[in-house]
């Protein structure tokens, strides 16, 4: 089954893969033109290119989801592993504690970020920062980041965040919703290229139940994380 690339890895998605392409055949030639170089280091070197290939394209893959339509839940806004869940205070836009679940993408992860729910975008604000390891909590506090708050088109309506936190490798974030339009749950809105961190906070109420635990493995628009009772 072909899984597409993601338009939001252009131009990384057409020019790494050439550079390392290029690289395989200048290998190749060097073959040719230095007799004594070892055929197993020309092998060995080729595929340590070609290795380097499958993942650059497989960072950008794309994969095709199903996406739950219960209005009931929240999914997850990315791939990655659970790293922390803490209870926040949120009342800049909340306005109240929030339940914040603190997702960890690596290098190997689909980095395509979706929105929680059906929701209208309010307002998204970017910040400069750091680029700490995107493991640690504090890295939502100090790196790049890029916040999208969000409204809850179903009800209850609530306000949400959906925070996109650059790593230690990851130097861009993309973001490719506007203020005003409304996604559906699971639907695309941008990526956070290389490894990273997504953030999403929630209203902290009796009536939301949070579904993962630290350590779980979550998949964007498709694991549920919280459900409204």
């Amino acid at each position: 089954m072909r899984i597409p690339l993601t338009k939001y890895g252009l131009p990384e998605a057409a020019v790494f893969p050439a550079i390392v392409l290029t690289a395989m055949i200048l290998v190749a030639c060097l073959s040719s033109l230095v007799p004594g170089l070892g055929v197993w280091i020309i092998i060995s070197v080729e595929a340590v290119l070609g290795a380097i290939l499958i993942w650059v394209l497989s960072f950008f893959r794309d994969p095709y989801r199903i996406c739950p339509k219960d209005a009931n839940l929240l999914l997850s806004p990315a791939d990655g592993r659970v790293t922390d869940i803490e209870i926040v205070k949120e009342g800049d836009y909340i306005g109240e504690n929030a339940i914040r679940i603190g997702i960890f993408l690596s290098i190997f992860n689909v980095h395509i970020n979706r929105s929680p729910c059906n929701a209208k975008v309010e307002r998204i604000s970017y910040k400069k920062g750091r680029y700490k390891n995107a493991a640690s909590p504090e890295s939502g506090r100090v790196n790049e980041s890029n916040n999208l708050y969000i409204i809850r088109r179903d009800n209850p309506q609530d306000r949400l965040i959906v925070r996109q936190i650059s790593g230690a490798i990851a130097r861009r974030i993309v973001c490719a919703t506007k203020e005003g339009h409304e996604l559906s749950g699971g639907e695309k809105f941008g990526m956070i290229k290389f490894g990273s961190r997504t953030e999403l906070y929630v209203p902290a109420r009796t009536d939301v139940k949070c579904l993962v635990q630290t350590g779980d493995k979550v998949k964007a628009g498709q694991t549920a994380l919280v459900r409204y009772e």
